[in-house]
């Protein structure tokens, strides 16, 4: 299936800096062989590190143990050359974390062969950084779409062999050639940051996560009737179990304007949604439901984070934080002037990448059209002026088309966000 172009709604970015970046001017040449569909699956490493931190406090040894044997541990530092510094700050106690977390969409083990595929080829279509800052006051998660076109760096393969670089290919051709230690080396060299940890997780991780907490609400305009995701739900407010949950947040062609940019936006609305469920009272009071999301979650991981205590000791930060400081973006964007179905990170982009390095919050125009994962949810869409957004383009626009302004959709500095905005993204207005 041809990949349609993406027409998302821009949101507001940073200025531009002097930091690396990826390419953005040059033409994807022609994937050979890759006819089926790339699908993604939602992370919830905020959700999973927090009630870890509440379950670690327990001080149930059987359990943390048995949450140990579920995890796959694997670390790829051998793996990684050419590693940026990290810079020393001094705006808290702590030193800034920086997570890589990886959705896998492996078809190899029990309820993973979603969509009938049974191929032992694996992807990831999402990648998200989740910086923590070292006062541990605030922290923010950062969206790269999979289209986006970059100059892939040398990596190494699990056996040691060089993987060659590549030019103008998109983000997530790095993890299918050489797993999370390509994705991570490409992210480092292309960003100039630091990575502490990685966290991949796969399908059926997902589809439990969410119905161990009994499901998690969402808000859709219309219906969705997505063959090609498995999912066929009616318009309005109504809770999603796991198997529909993964439906969703994959749909893709039939829901919103059908743009790889928009299901992102979904994406980072589900995930704030099913971290309000699941810290909240509700579940938190609720002992099967707690052990439950984790048995599932942590069959669902793999990590470079030492045991779950480790992973306990971030989401006790994180809870520390508190949901209305933990922000949800993406990566500055616009098309690719040579490729309209690819994007391309803007120049802006190098800002986000220093106020990280810089443990810097969002701030300004960075600050606009993001998602918190303390907004107040009504079926997983924020209110007030918090926003499913991508970022801002100079050259895109609400309508998708690359020479109108930002402004169609509402002024860039305002915050508010438009109904076609919500509508691009598959969310009710």
């Amino acid at each position: 299936m041809p990949h349609e172009p993406d027409r998302p709604t821009p949101s507001e970015t940073v200025s531009s800096d002097d930091a690396p970046s990826a390419r953005r001017t040059s033409a994807r040449p022609k994937r050979k062989g890759r006819s089926k569909r790339r699908y993604r699956v939602l992370t919830a490493l905020l959700a999973t590190t927090t009630v870890l931190a509440l379950v670690a406090g327990l001080g149930s040894v059987y359990f943390l143990r048995h949450l140990d044997d579920n995890i796959k541990y694997q670390d790829y530092g051998d793996q990684l050359t050419n590693r940026p510094a990290k810079v020393a700050v001094d705006t808290g106690p702590q030193e800034p974390l920086n997570i890589l977390v990886m959705g896998s969409d492996t078809r190899e083990g029990a309820g993973n062969a979603v969509d009938g595929y049974t191929d032992d080829t694996e992807r990831s279509d999402t990648t998200l950084m989740f910086h923590l800052s070292a006062d541990r006051t605030f922290a923010y998660g950062i969206s790269i779409p999979r289209d986006s076109l970059v100059d892939r760096p040398e990596c190494k393969a699990d056996d040691g062999t060089v993987i060659p670089a590549a030019q103008d290919v998109m983000w997530n051709e790095a993890f299918e050639v050489g797993g999370p230690a390509c994705t991570m080396q490409q992210f480092e060299q292309l960003t100039g940051i630091r990575l502490d940890n990685y966290v991949k997780v796969d399908f059926h991780g997902f589809k439990g996560m969410v119905d161990a907490i009994g499901g998690v609400d969402v808000c859709l305009p219309a219906p969705i009737n997505d063959t090609k995701a498995g999912v066929d739900l009616p318009a309005g407010t109504q809770v999603l179990d796991g198997s529909d949950s993964l439906g969703y947040v994959r749909a893709r062609y039939s829901i919103g304007d059908g743009s790889d940019i928009g299901r992102i936006k979904r994406q980072q609305a589900f995930l704030a949604a099913m971290a309000g469920k699941l810290v909240s009272k509700g579940t938190l009071a609720r002992p099967d439901r707690v052990l439950g999301f984790l048995d599932a979650a942590t069959r669902s991981l793999q990590t470079d984070f030492s045991s779950v205590r480790e992973m306990a000791k971030v989401g006790s930060s994180f809870r520390d934080i508190g949901l209305g400081n933990i922000k949800f973006l993406t990566v500055p964007w616009q098309y690719s002037p040579e490729d309209p179905n690819r994007v391309a990170w803007l120049p802006e982009a190098a800002q986000l990448w220093k106020r990280v390095k810089l443990d810097k919050p969002l701030a300004g125009k960075a600050a606009t059209g993001v998602i918190s994962a303390g907004d107040d949810v009504e079926g997983g869409t924020p209110s007030g002026s918090a926003s499913p957004s991508g970022s801002a383009s100079p050259s895109g626009s609400p309508s998708g088309s690359p020479s109108q302004s930002p402004s169609a959709g509402g002024t860039p500095d305002s915050g508010a966000v438009s109904d076609e905005e919500r509508a691009s993204a598959g969310l009710c207005t």
